[in-house]
């Protein structure tokens, strides 16, 4: 399935949004190797344009939740990773390892770690949520101070 993609300037740096006709499938902190969108006309346009719309949301402190349609590749754990990633409420954290009890596999917490390290959708899936369980951050595929800054946005969403 074709796929196109949408640079977006951010308070945080640039985000590379990638979609389909069908689905948003990636928002990346690096440029893919998808063709940029040349018109606003198709659905994968639409789609982009509505995330951009989201994202700018977010990040402005107005939006808690994101409602676009998702399609991300991945293994079946992987996938369970994620899908319970989006369960984690804005403002909240969980670690790894509650993460790993709550899809029934408790010794999976390096597994977590490696698929959320993995995740094709941040910030839309909140992997930015996940720390460790002594409390300390963890990582994060945009950077430690990228992350930072979101948990400090939702935790406090005038920081904005």
């Amino acid at each position: 399935m074709t796929q196109i993609q949408l640079r977006m300037k951010t308070k945080i740096g640039p985000l590379y949004l990638i979609a389909t006709d069908k689905a948003l499938t990636g928002v990346f902190w690096t440029k893919q190797p998808a063709p940029m969108m040349t018109t606003e006309l198709t659905p994968a346009a639409i789609i982009l344009k509505n995330t951009q719309l989201q994202l700018t949301e977010y990040f402005d402190g107005q939006r808690k939740k994101f409602e676009l349609p998702l399609s991300a590749e991945g293994t079946e754990f992987q996938k369970k990773v994620w899908k319970q990633l989006r369960k984690i409420n804005y403002g909240s954290t969980q670690s790894y390892k509650d993460i790993a009890t709550k899809i029934r596999n408790k010794k999976a917490s390096r597994a977590v770690g490696t698929a959320n390290g993995q995740n094709p959708l941040c910030i839309i899936i909140p992997c930015h949520r996940v720390i460790s369980s002594d409390g300390s951050i963890g990582g994060y595929s945009g950077g430690l101070k990228i992350k930072i800054h979101l948990l400090n946005l939702e935790k406090n969403p005038s920081f904005a």
